[in-house]
């Protein structure tokens, strides 16, 4: 893989100066510092391919730098080092945006494998793995689209694989050497979002004290994915309009003219058709973006891929964890057979993780395997038979977290509320006094939950 910058946050002198010399023999570029607050500091000088920061530390812990790195360094992957006993943490810091985690002690392949994944944007634990009839027939014809340089633009609910779609038409490609760049169009601050796109240089706005190259001129020579592209800005989707029929960008507050050579994937779990009849994404870049249309269809639709998929995620995460020899009983695969996956493989990857931590043996049993309960239940209800599932005591519900855990679904409700009472997003969003990307960005967290907000719409039309 290429020369990547690394920065190094670990409290302990010997074990931190042991991964730099790792990483300088391994032909890297570390840099080390014992403090989340030192790290922020060094962040705000220097750009970093990728951070590998501890879990716990004195003063900033590794949560509380992963907080900070995604509000002021939305760009910067964060990877987490932990101890065995803590992994239960590390899968908690990929929900709240860790691209991955290291349990301790790991060896260079494995460090390597996760640089490899997250710089030069090959998923090497990411190949698609799939048995059912019209799998086989999407990646057939993924197969084939790949032979082109057409745009691609992949379709289906949140967590169904598109980013893992996107990546194999990259792999099946002639740019396969050349980078795979990805960036999510939802998680970024609009603000930020066309000098992250385009780049900039030092000074072309507040806050830019260095110069960066945007994501099209980091996937020269490769592909890059917009991943949920219905939540661009409508200003911004005029710019990258006239990017994809131009075939170059210029940076912000530069007068460098790049051009092109990239590959465009586009992402979206909703419909854009009804996007742009709804005035909120462009028709002409929609028929730019649509030249090879696909569509993921959810795990539900696709039964004869949940075993396979499971037994790979299950032996993907037992490594990590350094067990060996785990397997699902028969009662267990039943179990994850009959079960509906509203959140589709990204909740297996949990559910697997989950069931890898209770476990005992080298067997999963149907019991080990802790299925989200309804959604319809309230988040204090469900908290509850999750601990009474794992054996734990139920916590009070007065304490800080429970009553943020009512705040939040406080919120929750009221977008569901004002989405019920409405004919459309639009008017909801008026509702709440929110725009509609803002609402946008919400519904997409509740699909991730489990919420149908689709049909709750579709219903009130009806």
């Amino acid at each position: 893989m290429s020369e990547c910058h690394v920065l190094i946050v670990e409290d302990d002198p010997a074990l931190g100066k042991a991964l730099e010399d790792t990483l300088v023999l391994a032909g890297h570029r570390p840099e080390l510092t014992q403090s989340g607050e030192r790290a922020l500091e060094i962040l705000d000088k220097k750009t970093k391919h990728l951070v590998l920061t501890d879990v716990n530390m004195p003063g900033m812990d590794g949560f509380q730098l992963l907080d900070e790195i995604q509000e002021k360094h939305p760009h910067t992957p964060v990877v987490m080092m932990t101890a065995y006993g803590t992994i239960e943490k590390a899968v908690n810091a990929l929900h709240q945006g860790a691209v991955d985690y290291l349990v301790k002690p790991f060896d260079i392949e494995q460090l390597e494998a996760v640089l490899t994944s997250v710089v030069d944007g090959k998923q090497t634990g990411g190949l698609p793995i799939y048995e059912d009839p019209s799998s086989v027939q999407l990646f057939s014809l993924a197969k084939k689209v790949a032979s082109t340089d057409s745009s691609v633009l992949i379709s289906g609910e949140s967590g169904t694989g598109k980013e893992i779609l996107a990546k194999y038409i990259h792999q099946q490609s002639h740019r396969t050497n050349g980078p795979f760049v990805a960036i999510n169009c939802a998680a970024i601050p609009e603000n930020m979002l066309e000098a992250m796109l385009f780049g900039h240089e030092k000074g072309a706005f507040t806050g830019a004290i260095h110069t960066a190259i945007g994501k099209f001129e980091q996937a020269q020579k490769g592909t890059l994915l917009l991943d949920e592209i219905t939540e661009m800005p409508l200003g911004l989707q005029a710019k990258l309009l006239r990017v994809l029929q131009e075939r170059e960008v210029e940076p912000l507050g530069s007068k460098r003219t790049v051009h092109l050579d990239v590959r465009v994937i586009a992402t979206s779990n909703r419909d854009l058709a009804q996007a742009v009849a709804a005035k909120e994404f462009r028709e002409d870049l929609f028929y730019r973006l649509n030249v090879f249309p696909l569509y993921c269809r959810p795990l539900r639709a696709r039964q004869q891929d949940i075993l396979p998929l499971a037994r790979y995620l299950l032996d993907l995460h037992a490594k990590k964890m350094t067990k060996k020899s785990v397997v699902f009983s028969e009662h267990a695969c039943n179990k994850l057979i009959k079960y509906p996956w509203p959140g589709n493989v990204r909740e297996m990857d949990n559910v697997i993780q989950r069931s890898l931590i209770v476990h005992k043996g080298n067997v999963i049993k149907a019991s080990d395997l802790v299925l989200d309960p309804p959604i319809s239940l309230s988040s204090n209800h469900r908290t509850r038979l999750l601990h009474q599932a794992h054996g734990e005591a139920s916590s009070p519900l007065c304490d800080e977290k429970s009553l943020n855990e009512d705040l939040k679904e406080a919120e929750l409700q009221k977008i569901l509320d004002a989405i019920k009472q409405t004919s459309s997003k639009a008017l909801a969003a008026q509702r709440l006094g929110i725009s509609p990307r803002t609402l946008r960005y919400k519904v997409a967290r509740l699909r991730e939950l489990g919420y149908d907000v689709d049909s709750l719409l579709h219903s009130h039309q009806d």
